[in-house]
């Protein structure tokens, strides 16, 4: 039977609260996993670990999070990231939110489009894919 939405929620909030030792009233849809809850880069391989574990899944490489986007010059220009590099993170990463992003794509701002939110997103369709 597939899990329903709150049901993944639980289980990644869970998941979020035992690899960053946050509370679990930290982890919220909102939530940004490294401005809010303070991860850091090591912490997402970890975090990857446990939610493939944790709902028979895998992450390929760069899926969840694409790799070296900022260290690319095609696609970070005077501090910003451009619109083919957008176009191109919205193609890998349609679990993301781009909204609010898109107005200011620093790339500071980069980290906001890593939510809690989006890891449902990510997982809630890596279920209904398999």
């Amino acid at each position: 039977m597939a899990m329903s939405r709150e049901e993944i929620y639980s289980k990644v909030q869970a998941v979020l609260v035992d690899a960053l030792g946050v509370d679990d009233d930290e982890v919220t849809p909102t939530s940004v996993i490294r401005d809010d809850l303070g991860a850091e880069s090591i912490d997402f391989l970890d975090i990857m670990f446990r939610l493939e574990k944790a709902f028979g899944i895998k992450i390929p490489r760069g899926e969840l999070l694409p790799d070296n986007v900022a260290n690319d010059p095609n696609f970070v220009k005077d501090g910003k990231v451009t619109p083919e590099a957008i176009a191109m993170l919205k193609e890998k990463m349609p679990h993301s939110d781009f909204g609010e992003f898109e107005k200011d794509p620093q790339l500071d701002h980069m980290s906001k489009l890593f939510t809690v939110n989006a890891i449902v997103n990510y997982v809630e369709g890596k279920l209904k894919a398999s």
